[in-house]
């Protein structure tokens, strides 16, 4: 179980570093890497595909480490244990009483 868990959270950081790449490398107001590379002008050949692929992949990394997280928890997660089933309560008869025999007080 350990091999796996640490498989999965490799994989994780590795998602997450290039989900943080990819995110940097988006500028806010839509130049980003396109503008970068192309040039400011949008009518160049593939700035639009840039931008689609820069979202595509930041959603595809997105839902990938949570896929990654998710997983991890299932078959990692220990199984919990049942409390045990209570007997039921056996009711015994109360005690017979005995008076207790008084002694005479010795002299």
């Amino acid at each position: 179980m350990d091999t796996i868990f640490t498989l999965l959270m490799v994989l994780v950081m590795i998602a997450s570093v290039l989900l943080v790449i990819i995110v940097m490398a988006q500028n806010p107001k839509g130049g980003g890497l396109s503008s970068t590379f192309g040039g400011a002008s949008s009518a160049q050949f593939g700035v639009q595909r840039t931008n689609d692929f820069m979202e595509k992949a930041t959603w595809t990394l997105g839902g990938t480490i949570i896929v990654l997280i998710l997983l991890s928890v299932v078959i990692t997660g220990k199984p919990s244990q049942k409390a045990p089933a209570q007997q039921p309560v056996k009711k015994e008869a109360p005690a017979k009483q005995t008076t207790p025999v008084k002694e005479a007080p010795t002299k």
